[in-house]
């Protein structure tokens, strides 16, 4: 029987467990994050399936339209509906003529995995394919980064029920976390955040992304498709990555913990002052 006094979140499910403890065994009842296929299906074609965890679908379409270059504006997704198949989950999306004909133009069959967003890309154009310059000139200061890796544990709540999560967070210019979304998969979560921006007609150049992972070239992508000036990340970014951010005028700054960081491109939108105007 599962205890009833367990906390019950969104996006994931009880099952018993063995323990291991200081030599000692016990049964328990833990969270597991769901994860299941969901296939993104544009004008009643399907494009990708990605393992993703079945929350803030909506956001997640609308993001992963827009930082795959897909979508030009939100206005692009007329409608979007979220069915259930014993399979797993199916997100409809109408949209419009001209984002249908270049999605048709540059087909990609994309079987997605949690750890790999760029799975099933048909040329290497397609994977770095030219960026434009981030827009924002806003300068960040380090306190503000410290002030936004500290606040996400506590906003984590599929991650602190499950432990199996990333989150990616837009802050504002103070480093207060304006809106965060979780996934098992850290491109799942960013473009969830993308999403929910565009929904909400939030200018993501005047804030700042902050992630729970690597800073992966597709990371840095899509942080500079969304127009955010600095992306902070918990570990390191990889050298592709670096190369990116520095063409595309992004700040990018890793190994974000305790107070710690390193910045890997354009340090003249971070300031290294420690006082943050609350």
């Amino acid at each position: 029987m599962i205890a009833q006094d367990a906390p019950l979140t969104a996006g994931a499910r009880q099952a018993r467990v063995v323990r291991l403890r200081t030599g000692m065994r016990s049964e328990a009842v833990d969270w597991l994050t769901e994860e299941v296929p969901v296939a993104l299906e544009f004008n009643g074609i399907s494009h990708a399936v990605m393992l993703a965890t079945p929350m803030d679908l909506e956001d997640f379409a609308l993001g992963f339209g827009l930082s795959e270059g897909i979508f030009d504006r939100p206005a692009d997704l007329y409608d979007c509906e979220v069915d259930a198949c014993a399979e797993g989950l199916t997100v409809h999306m109408e949209v419009s003529s001209r984002s249908f004909a270049r999605l048709r133009a540059r087909r990609r069959t994309l079987a997605g995995r949690t750890g790999c967003g760029l799975c099933g890309t048909e040329s290497l154009a397609q994977v770095l394919r030219p960026l434009p310059r981030v827009a924002s000139r806003q300068t960040i200061q380090s306190a503000a980064i410290t002030r936004a890796m500290d606040g996400m544990r506590d906003r984590q709540l599929l991650g602190q029920a499950t432990g199996a999560t990333h989150a990616a967070a837009w802050c504002g210019s103070t480093g207060e976390i304006r809106l965060l979304r979780e996934d098992v998969g850290r491109h799942n979560a960013l473009d969830k955040l993308i999403g929910a921006l565009a929904r909400a007609g939030i200018d993501a150049g005047s804030g700042f992304m902050a992630v729970t992972s690597r800073a992966s070239v597709e990371m840095v992508h899509k942080a500079v498709v969304a127009g955010v000036p600095l992306l902070a990340a918990v570990s390191a970014p990889t050298l592709l990555a670096v190369n990116t951010a520095e063409q595309a005028g992004m700040c990018l700054v890793g190994l974000a913990r305790q107070g710690n960081l390193v910045v890997y491109a354009h340090p003249q939108h971070l300031s290294l002052g420690n006082e943050i105007d609350l």
